[in-house]
């Protein structure tokens, strides 16, 4: 077999030279020799789009033709693959199907991109017989989806779940252990870099049902489902939750969860009272982490940084070794394994309705008096759900219920807000045991 150095390159065009841009550019830079001798051949960076040419400039990605033009990139007889590294969803779009109609190879981190429009990507690839590799759009750089392709393909998932937004995770944690309030942390989060001025997409959950919508089409076969899942964010969360979670033995993450019920994928994300003593209760930070059902090997965890350019640079390099390593050996495109979704999986059709979820339930009820928790008791008592664990203050009531329908807590909620014992709205967390 001829040496690394003798084979032809792997010709990269970059799409953006952002975050995740310049991290992939510096990677393959400073892990040149490591990344050519495990690859086969050498992964050159040639051509890089972008309106901010001095940074790629001051970045030294010399010898590189810079450009404005990302969809001429895209099209560019001298380039094997094109990394999309954007962002947004448009001018993606069109540039990811550009390079697909032109022969090209494609690595994107974009997750947005795949979760609104990987159903249309995937279909031009699989017509052109180029693949498009995603690893970094999932969950930064835990090999998840190498996972769920490969090692656990001996497996029928019956649930994942995961942390997979690392702003809205180091929040909670600032939160938990710090006693901040959430504009105090966020406003700390912002100020490290970990969130956007508009944090919206994390701190509400777009990010996280986005990369569960991929995580699902992995797991469970088919395209995409954005639109079926229930998102909730962490606004309304405050100091206080974390403490009475704490003395309950739980804590506070914002999971994103697919479950499959018989014929019907369950689709949320939302945050939950975890179990201290759980594997998830230990992702802090702005780390990522989630846990796998196989009906084989059984609950699998990955754990990895959840942002950082070089992080997510580390799975766009990773998913570049596989496609040259695929070419190299002669082999087909569709023999990458970072092609497409499990399309040979008979996907689950329908989704299946959040009013039939029976989980336990973390309530906190803010007093009006002395007398109020005992109230508060037996309107839960008329509504069918009952106390297993509850901690009391003058303040608040706070307590975990048996397992309930999603339909019959919400009820409780609504009536407990309109009782005149109760001092502001309820708040109301689901549990998840996660096994």
């Amino acid at each position: 077999m001829p040496s690394p150095l003798h084979c032809k390159p792997l010709r990269v065009g970059l799409l953006g030279f952002g975050v995740v841009g310049s991290g992939t550019c510096a990677v393959l830079s400073g892990n040149r020799a490591t990344i050519t001798a495990r690859a086969g051949c050498a992964i050159d960076l040639t051509h890089v789009a972008t309106r901010t040419p001095e940074r790629a400039r001051a970045a030294g990605a010399a010898g590189v033709v810079l450009t404005d033009d990302p969809l001429a990139l895209a099209r560019h007889p001298d380039i094997d693959v094109v990394v999309e590294a954007m962002g947004g969803t448009d001018l993606a779009r069109r540039c990811v199907l550009a390079a697909i109609a032109a022969g090209k190879h494609v690595v994107t981190a974009n997750k947005a991109l795949l979760a609104q429009h990987g159903e249309e990507v995937f279909a031009a690839a699989q017509a052109q017989g180029v693949s498009v590799a995603f690893e970094g759009a999932v969950a930064v750089s835990i090999p998840i989806v190498k996972a769920l392709r490969e090692g656990l393909v001996a497996n029928e998932i019956e649930w994942l779940a995961g942390i997979v937004n690392g702003t809205s995770n180091y929040v909670l944690t600032q939160m938990r252990d710090e006693g901040r309030s959430y504009a105090q942390a966020l406003g700390e989060a912002q100020a490290l870099g970990y969130a956007e001025a508009d944090p919206s997409l994390d701190v509400d959950g777009g990010d996280a049902a986005h990369k569960l919508a991929l995580l699902a089409a992995m797991a469970f076969g088919g395209a995409p489902r954005l639109a079926d899942v229930h998102v909730e964010g962490i606004r309304h969360l405050q100091a206080c939750d974390f403490g009475h979670a704490a003395r309950l033995g739980h804590t506070v993450k914002l999971l994103a969860v697919a479950r499959r019920e018989g014929e019907q994928i369950q689709l949320r994300v939302h945050p939950a009272l975890v179990p201290s003593a759980a594997l998830l209760a230990r992702v802090d930070g702005s780390m990522n982490g989630i846990l796998v059902k196989g009906n084989a090997a059984g609950v699998t965890m990955y754990c990895g940084a959840g942002a950082g350019s070089r992080e997510t640079a580390s799975a766009v390099v990773a998913d570049l070794v596989d496609i040259a390593r695929a070419l190299r050996g002669g082999g087909s495109p569709r023999q990458i394994p970072a092609l497409g979704f499990h399309h040979e999986v008979q996907p689950v059709r329908t989704a299946a309705p959040l009013e039939a979820l029976r989980l336990p339930q973390y309530l906190r009820v803010p007093l009006a008096d002395a007398g109020a928790a005992r109230q508060v008791r037996e309107v839960l008592a008329a509504h069918g759900i009952t106390p297993v664990q509850q901690d009391e203050s003058p303040q608040a009531l706070a307590l975990l219920t048996s397992e309930t329908e999603e339909w019959r807590a919400a009820g409780a909620v609504q009536d407990l807000a309109r009782q005149p014992c109760v001092a502001a709205p309820p708040t109301r967390l689901r549990v998840e045991a996660l096994a």
